[in-house]
């Protein structure tokens, strides 16, 4: 496995398009939004200008946005998995959301793809300063939470964040 992290690019639109058509209308395209995603050339060049957006820290966001790390773990030119990574966190963040959001397209799950994308994320929370920082997965996620308690994560809670798109929602903080 040789993972790099990139930021979005239409260098890889095929391996991208290929990747949010797996998660099949889970609205996943890397960018954290919850509206539906069509894996094409438009959307995946609103994702890049969205993502430029968020990662400029001099820049003035729109209400209710964080600055906000938007990368894909691509291996042997494959996009394998999405990692969203925010600096701070709003009311959402805070309840549903946390710090570090990661999807891992379905082909390529159970590869250590998850474990890779949690660790990339703690190493930019730390670059930036965080002490800690909030993971959040579904309660009947088992994959995801052992793989937020193997990287340390204490769980806070078990949630019900129906209100917010989700069933039961366990909420985990990493010590850095």
């Amino acid at each position: 496995m040789t993972i790099e992290l990139i930021s979005p690019t239409t260098d890889f639109f095929d391996s991208w398009a290929e990747a949010v058509a797996e998660f099949d209308g889970d609205h996943i395209d890397g960018s954290g939004t919850q509206a539906p995603v069509t894996p094409d050339r438009a959307t995946l060049d609103a994702l890049i200008e969205k993502a430029r957006m968020l990662a400029d820290t001099s820049a003035e966001l729109p209400e209710g946005a964080v600055y906000n790390d938007l990368y894909w773990l691509v291996d042997d030119g494959e996009v394998v998995a999405f990692l969203s990574f925010r600096h701070t966190l709003n009311e959402w963040l805070r309840e549903a959301g946390g710090h570090i959001g990661y999807a891992v397209r379905p082909s390529r799950r159970r590869q250590g793809y998850a474990t890779a994308a949690l660790a990339l994320g703690l190493e930019r929370a730390r670059e930036i300063g965080l002490d800690r920082v909030l993971v959040t997965c579904d309660d009947d996620n088992v994959g995801s939470y052992r793989t937020i308690e193997n990287a340390g994560g204490v769980l806070q809670d078990v949630s019900d964040q129906t209100e917010r798109g989700h069933a039961l929602l366990r909420r985990y903080w990493i010590t850095l």
